[in-house]
């Protein structure tokens, strides 16, 4: 049962991976958009068309323009799908209207969650949810002007809970978020049922159980609020326990809101606490790294080497995400994840590694961008996040499995042993397309590691401590014979999602399985 969940949990990472986050919520909300309006034309939601589409206008104009002028005042590069996925999880947040007075609130409200970006932010990072934050100047605004509107989160409403799921599990399977949200959803539901029964206890009023939770559920704001704003990587901590301990905390808050005054802290508020705590777990800092060192590891395999300007900190088996900017991405945009190749004693130096080419497909934008950055250059890297992390107990049994690049984190984490003095016991199957693709081989080497060579041909001048897989095909069977003790040891496998899934079957024996699974660049 473990070994087909992790398959089809992978082989869906896969074809979600081709198209960058940032894209995947843009294309997700734009959908929801069309899907809502379609629902107000025959009154299935509370907004009309007219409404949702003079709204969701002025929020884009809104957004644009602030970002915009920011940008070239800030001197920064320009992200048109941040600004859109703004104004549309406002459109879904804010009462839509046709009011002209309304309309200048919800103008402000825009204004508000572009502008803190930059003014609410910690060394170039936002601390705060945007959205959350806009809609949240706008309930403060209105409870004074009530004209100008607050928040409503019409989009809590049966008809579109089922696209709202749809879509925002297609963004949580993306981003790796779903246990996360689950969490959320369980802690807001449940606290919510409590305090409606207890509000129908005090009124002296009997109700059965399904009759507060179906409404809760489909007529809510916590599908949405859940995958569209506390998914937002950006506004997360680092580590899952930290990120579980921040969605039990929104959860509470918005499955209770707590009067203060004229409003409660629910909903969007209750994200912002959330944004704070993460903010306490980790003080996230964007970082500029400037490009020190290119070089190539093998045909098609090349390594960038970083000086980090000012303090990084990271485990090892942890990922970088590196922004590029360039004229005309494609559908994965100007971000991707990579995980660090080199160990934490060798900041501030940081090394990352990538494949430049494939026969299987041409090269995405990033690509060709990242091959045009010269030395000099310095790129920003927007956050560091994994929980790929070997056992804290240095004496647990481990198996490694890499698949091409895939050994990047295993060459960080086993130059980290190194260098640290750990004693563990480790295997690697190390899996290429040819011999001269095994690349890393000295440090890996020098690590005293016992390396499973899998390659067509066999490798010429392998160190004593390794050996070729001659004969054996890498699936589930073959794993399990050149690795006979797999059930004592802790698993940890990172390549591409279709290998993870093959070998699913032989993974499940062992003691635990930790995946870090990629689709490509």
């Amino acid at each position: 049962m473990l070994s087909s969940l992790t398959a089809a949990w992978t082989r869906v990472f896969g074809v979600l991976g081709r198209v960058s986050m940032y894209r995947l919520v843009f294309l997700a909300l734009l959908s929801l958009t069309v899907i809502a309006f379609a629902l107000s034309l025959f009154d299935l939601v509370a907004p009309g068309p007219l409404e949702l589409a003079v709204t969701a206008a002025v929020l884009a104009v809104v957004c644009v323009a602030v970002d915009v002028a920011a940008h070239r005042i800030l001197h920064l590069n320009m992200h048109i799908e941040s600004s859109i996925i703004t104004a549309s999880i406002l459109l879904f947040v804010l009462r839509p209207s046709l009011d002209p007075l309304a309309l200048v609130g919800i103008a402000i409200g825009a204004a508000v969650a572009s502008l803190s970006k930059y003014v609410l932010a910690w060394r170039g990072r936002h601390i705060f949810n945007p959205a959350a934050v806009g809609a949240t100047a706008l309930t403060l605004l209105g409870a004074v002007f009530p004209a100008l509107g607050g928040s409503s989160w019409w989009v809590g409403t049966p008809a579109m809970a089922g696209p709202v799921i749809v879509l925002g599990l297609a963004v949580l399977w993306r981003t790796e978020k779903v246990r996360v949200i689950a969490v959320f959803l369980v802690v807001a539901i449940g606290v919510g049922v409590l305090r409606t029964s207890a509000q129908y206890q005090a009124a002296g009023v009997e109700i059965g159980l399904t009759d507060i939770l179906w409404p809760l559920l489909w007529s809510g704001p916590f599908l949405f609020l859940g995958a569209f704003m506390l998914s937002e990587p950006l506004t997360l901590p680092p580590r899952r326990w930290q990120q579980l301990t921040v969605a039990a905390v929104v959860g509470v808050l918005a499955g209770w809101p707590i009067p203060v005054g004229a409003i409660s802290l629910g909903q969007e508020r209750a994200l912002l606490i959330g944004n704070l705590v993460a903010f306490a777990f980790a003080l996230r800092t964007a970082v500029r790294l400037t490009l020190a060192e290119r070089d190539e590891l093998s045909p098609t395999v090349r390594r960038l080497t970083f000086r980090a300007r000012r303090r990084f900190a990271f485990t090892p088996g942890q990922y970088l995400e590196l922004d590029v900017p360039h004229r005309h991405p494609d559908a994965r945009g100007t971000r991707r994840e990579f995980s660090i190749a080199s160990a934490p004693e060798d900041l501030p130096m940081v090394s990352v590694a990538f494949k430049e080419s494939t026969s299987k497909a041409p090269l995405s934008s990033y690509k060709k961008a990242l091959a045009q950055v010269t030395e000099g250059t310095a790129l920003a890297v927007t956050g560091v996040w994994g929980d790929f992390l070997l056992p804290t107990r240095t004496g647990a049994p481990v198996l490694m499995v890499a698949a091409g690049i895939g050994v990047t984190p295993f060459v960080s984490q086993l130059r980290h042993a190194r260098l640290a003095g750990e004693d563990r016991d480790i295997v690697l199957v190390y899996v290429a397309s040819e011999p001269e693709e095994l690349v890393y081989r000295d440090e890996i080497e020098a690590s005293g590691v016992p390396v499973v060579v899998f390659t067509r041909t066999e490798p010429a001048d392998l160190p004593p401590h390794w050996r070729w897989a001659r004969g054996v095909r890498l699936d589930a069977d073959g794993l399990l014979r050149v690795v006979p003790d797999i059930a004592a040891r802790h698993a940890y496998i990172s390549g591409p999602p279709g290998l993870i899934a093959e070998l699913a079957p032989a993974l499940e024996r062992a003691r635990s399985i930790t995946t870090d699974a990629f689709s490509g660049y």
